[in-house]
């Protein structure tokens, strides 16, 4: 009776912290495995602050908690699903979720069958029966349950009616690529009351589509983003991924999906080719002590585009960290005005800016301000303004010309998914005139290419030559936060 008693109080205490259940419910070491794998552990970590975060009272609806993780082969991906699934069933009284993969093999052989492993492992084991169709608590089989269902369209409908007001509807996708539109539509409705989760997972092997979509494309902003290069994991098959760089090469699209977690290649109407930023990525590249430090902003006007600021000096554009701004706290204009004011003066910075570009779209006004605050080095830029170089439609083309030469020579950071989404997110044209004319953000959007607001940032600091204002310090300028989410 203690031990039972002690039991409950500590999966009550591990309702916001998946950490702490995997940790303490499984009879760790497990196989020669001391526990989580670090990537592991920081999803199911944020996964745990995402519950707190949002308070869910048992009465009062809250946004769906939702996590998608682009992956490399061999991860430990259905694992950590198992997990996911044996800390909800266990934490959450009268909880309902559904278990799909791209096929019935995959579903049954691999993601349930780990679902079936890792609950009968589990202290909570006792409390539970599973098989091969279900997995619920003894004496409620009727009303706490999971289970693992098809996702061929024709059986769309058993994903439908799954809702919990007083706890949490889930859903689990394997190999999420592949699983039907119809099948996510359908989902959705499930996460309409309770606290419900959707979680998603696998190799992007396809670079349209839902998964696509909520990763890399336009909806990646309502979902916690997770990218996994396989060689970066503990356990992944050493020897088996070194056949695959001598069979096929580090720079084909079946290294990028199979290891590195990236969908593949865009079609050939991509305006920067990804071979261009894989290299890129892996080049090393060395500045000048006099190399000017040019910032380039793309201010959002809200909604789903973000304001972002990249920094570049010479041919790196990697040492410094962008800022981020949410579409959200991106209307609060003098937040905004503020955050890039911060960059621009001198308290807490090494080196000044030499200039900043910002997008005259939504920028002006900023750029006004700055201007007032005694910022004269803050330059406006027009997108659609006349081509220095006849052999561009526009000043956006024209940028983003300069910025692919560049590319040739210059380095990009190698983890920073959303800049490497953006530059080979536009696809191109030649008017009837023959001039470069890039692919609109509003054509991207249209077909579920988000806007490139990294891209666009990076593009403006190729606006104009900029001369050196020489080194203010001695010592290295300061990186930025990441993101201001407001």
């Amino acid at each position: 009776m203690s031990f039972e008693s002690d039991l409950h109080d500590e999966v009550s205490a591990c309702y916001a912290d998946p950490l702490r259940f995997v940790v303490g419910m499984y009879p760790w070491p497990i196989a020669g495995r001391p526990g989580p794998d670090v990537w592991q552990a920081e999803v199911l970590e944020e996964l745990g602050a995402a519950v707190r975060a949002r308070e869910f009272n048992g009465v009062d609806a809250v946004l769906p908690i939702r996590v998608a993780i682009s992956s490399g082969h061999g991860i430990g991906k259905s694992t950590l699903f198992a997990w996911v699934v044996n800390w909800l069933m266990a934490t959450r009284r009268e909880c309902r979720g559904t278990v799909t993969a791209n096929t019935n093999d995959q579903l049954h052989l691999k993601t349930w069958a780990a679902v079936r492993e890792w609950a009968e492992k589990g202290l909570t084991r006792h409390w539970f029966e599973v098989n091969s169709t279900i997995l619920y608590r003894k004496g409620a089989s009727a009303t706490w349950f999971c289970a693992p269902q098809s996702c061929a369209e024709e059986n769309s409908e058993a994903f439908s009616g799954q809702h919990r007001a007083n706890s949490s509807s889930w859903y689990i996708f394997d190999e999420a690529s592949a699983v039907p539109a119809k099948i996510y539509e359908v989902a959705e409705g499930g996460l309409t009351d309770g606290e419900p989760f959707f979680i998603l997972g696998g190799n992007p092997t396809r670079n349209t589509g839902k998964f696509y979509e909520s990763v890399f494309g336009e909806y990646r902003d309502r979902w916690t983003t997770h990218v996994i290069d396989a060689r970066t994991c503990a356990y992944h098959n050493r020897a088996l991924v070194q056949e695959w760089v001598e069979d096929y090469g580090e720079d084909s699209d079946f290294f990028r999906v199979r290891v590195r977690g990236l969908p593949p290649s865009a079609n050939e109407s991509q305006f920067i080719e990804g071979e261009k930023i894989l290299a890129a990525q892996k080049r090393v590249v060395e500045v000048l002590d006099d190399e000017p430090l040019i910032a380039g902003v793309d201010v959002s006007g809200g909604g789903k585009a973000w304001t972002v600021c990249r920094f570049r000096r010479g041919l790196d554009a990697r040492s410094l960290r962008p800022i981020r701004i949410s579409g959200e706290a991106s209307r609060d204009r003098n937040h905004v005005i503020a955050v890039l004011a911060g960059a621009l003066s001198e308290t807490g910075a090494a080196r000044r800016i030499d200039a900043m570009f910002v997008d005259s779209a939504f920028g002006s006004p900023i750029v006004e301000r700055l201007h007032v605050l005694g910022y004269k080095h803050v330059h406006e830029v027009n997108f659609g303004g006349k081509a220095p170089d006849i052999h561009q439609s526009n000043f956006r083309a024209f940028m983003w010309n300069a910025m692919k030469t560049w590319l040739v020579k210059g380095g990009i950071p190698k983890d920073d998914v959303r800049l490497t989404q953006d530059l080979g997110g536009p696809g191109y044209k030649l008017d009837q005139k023959d001039r470069l004319t890039l692919e609109s953000k509003e054509s991207m959007q249209k077909r579920g290419v988000p806007s490139p607001d990294d891209g666009d940032a990076l593009a403006l600091t190729f606006a104009q030559a900029v001369k050196s204002g020489g080194m203010r310090r001695t010592q290295r300028w300061a990186p930025m936060p990441l993101t201001w989410a407001g």
